[in-house]
């Protein structure tokens, strides 16, 4: 048996979760039960949190609002007759994991692609990596563990591991995998994806990972709903063919064979394909495309022209969002009279490479060794007239809001795996969809206004005294190149620097090392985000790190 590096689970916490029912029910009066959306006969949509509905989570025994994307997911696949693709970043649910093992032993095909980061069983990792871990790391790979160790006696038994570790449930069935490094890389970026293919006919996809923590909710925060996120599932044999077109290329002839397969930049890319799901019209676009493809052509490009299609409304739910042609052309039409609101998560909405800032009419600088640095990004355009309907919605202890979607004039949604960031539209393997339908919107839209309800928005306290301070020492922010920017301009590093941790530097200490601009800074906290970097070599999958930075980074960072 394997013993576990943090102890017995204590009583403590098992009674916790029965109090937590009692106490989020009181503290949540606005979860009342509303009657549910009638769905569309190819397309039905569902989320986690979605108040039209209610289950009992089955690890925790909690009853609370919510659709079970977990039970959905897993009935899906237990209906399939010949095939099930898979393509996932990141699968820990075993009830998952034990579905596609019975379809498998049922003769169906099944194939499971993933993220390199997270293709090996949680039971594997030895104490001497587990030591190595940065908090982040070690606080998820704890969580699994409590998921695994059943009866909580804190040791992991080989009963235990071989059917609550999802991977070691896929690896024991012979179910053939393979992770972004079946190309001969780790991909270009992360292989973000997150949909499965059913009989060549139903496609299911979701922003939701396939963890505890993305359907359902943290084992140890008893308030934990989920992070908010949707699914769609979509009866379509020709939406299924361009999904299944999308994982051939990613599979290739599969594990152990030749590196045929292709992730990231390295797909061959393809325009945005135009199909119709009964009397729905759906446009289907994957990412990446990359810096050769122009900007219009690509994945963010699509986004780009549905926003511009809006004549009265559009309503953004999104994780993150950073990408400076979308929110110049949402400020036009905003000017043009289209009532905009906007929902982000708090952990990327006021960092200064985020949108919303520009929306609020702010351009906050990082700072250098504690010095502000007095300079913004080059494209940055702060709105003159701040917008009042954006900012960040209240969620419960220990979720976020993991929402990719934009609703226009409440008819159409756009939606999928893929992040509003230039990392998703030139690095990741993603998916969007754009659905043109009313019902399909009416769902999007009542989750929605379950958000904005009872949001936060404008500008908080605490961002009007940062914005303040940056006044007094800033004063008006002029839009420039910072000096390791400029061309031909590298700063030496000074030999008594202290090595910065790739994976746990804040922005301002990213920006500190030389070369290193508020965008780049951006986009290397973006890709540790779902993929933590082991070596200075994968900094090099980051869009802007070439060899002449590597060389300068060699002896700065850890």
């Amino acid at each position: 048996m394997q013993r576990l590096q943090f102890g017995l689970v204590s009583v403590v916490f098992l009674a916790a979760i029965g109090i937590g029912v009692n106490r989020w029910q009181r503290s949540h009066p606005q979860y009342q039960s509303i009657p549910p959306l009638p769905q569309h006969s190819q397309i039905q949509v569902y989320m986690n949190q979605n108040l039209a509905n209610s289950f009992t989570d089955p690890y925790r025994q909690i009853t609370r609002p919510g659709d079970d994307l977990e039970s959905i997911i897993v009935e899906r696949i237990q209906a399939a007759q010949s095939t099930v693709d898979v393509a996932i970043q990141e699968l820990r649910s075993p009830r998952i994991a034990q579905a596609l093992r019975d379809r498998r032993r049922a003769g169906v095909r099944v194939r499971v692609v993933l993220e390199n980061t997270y293709s090996r069983p949680i039971s594997s990792f030895t104490p001497q990596e587990v030591a190595q871990m940065d908090p982040r790391q070690r606080d998820r790979y704890q969580a699994h563990i409590q998921l695994i160790d059943q009866d909580q006696d804190g040791e992991l038994s080989p009963p235990e591991i071989n059917e609550y570790d999802a991977l070691q449930v896929i690896r024991n069935a012979d179910i053939p995998w393979l992770d972004d490094t079946a190309d001969g890389s780790a991909g270009s970026g992360l292989m973000h994806h997150k949909f499965i293919v059913i009989d060549g006919q139903t496609t299911l996809v979701t922003t939701a990972n396939f963890t505890l923590s993305g359907l359902l909710g943290d084992l140890d925060q008893p308030d934990s709903r989920g992070n908010a996120n949707s699914l769609i599932v979509i009866e379509s044999q020709p939406l299924a063919q361009a999904f299944t077109q999308e994982f051939q290329a990613l599979w290739g002839d599969g594990p152990g064979q030749s590196t045929d397969s292709k992730f990231g930049v390295n797909k061959p890319w393809r325009p945005v394909q135009p199909l119709r799901v009964g009397d729905a019209k759906v446009h289907v676009k994957f990412s990446p495309s990359s810096s050769s493809i122009p900007w219009s052509q690509s994945t963010n490009g699509l986004i780009g022209q549905t926003l511009t299609k809006a004549d009265q409304t559009i309503d953004l739910a999104l994780f993150v969002f950073s990408e400076q042609p979308l929110v110049d052309q949402l400020e036009g039409k905003h000017q043009q009279g289209v009532t905009l609101r906007v929902l982000s998560d708090l952990q990327f909405a006021y960092q200064s490479y985020s949108e919303v800032l520009d929306m609020l009419g702010l351009a906050l600088s990082p700072s250098r060794n504690g010095t502000l640095t007095c300079k913004v990004e080059p494209r940055n355009r702060p709105w003159s007239q701040p917008l009042q309907t954006a900012g960040i919605p209240q969620l419960s202890q220990g979720d976020v809001l993991h929402h990719k979607f934009g609703i226009v004039d409440r008819k159409t949604v756009i939606v999928g795996s893929h992040n509003w960031s230039d990392a998703a539209n030139r690095l990741n393997d993603e998916t969007l969809l754009v659905i043109e339908h009313p019902l399909v919107a009416a769902h999007y839209h009542r989750e929605f206004e379950r958000l904005y309800t009872s949001s936060h928005l404008g500008i908080p306290p605490f961002l009007q005294s940062k914005a303040q301070d940056h006044q007094r020492q800033c004063g008006d922010l002029q839009l420039s190149l910072p000096p390791s920017s400029l061309p031909g301009e590298s700063p030496a590093a000074s030999p008594a620097s202290p090595l910065v941790n790739l994976n746990t530097a804040s922005q301002e200490e990213l920006e500190a090392l030389p070369g290193v601009g508020p965008k780049l800074a951006e986009r290397i906290m973006l890709t540790r985000q779902d993929r933590p970097f082991t070596s200075l070599a994968d900094l090099d999958q980051v869009p802007g790190v070439g060899p002449k930075l590597l060389k300068q980074l060699q002896n700065r960072v850890t």
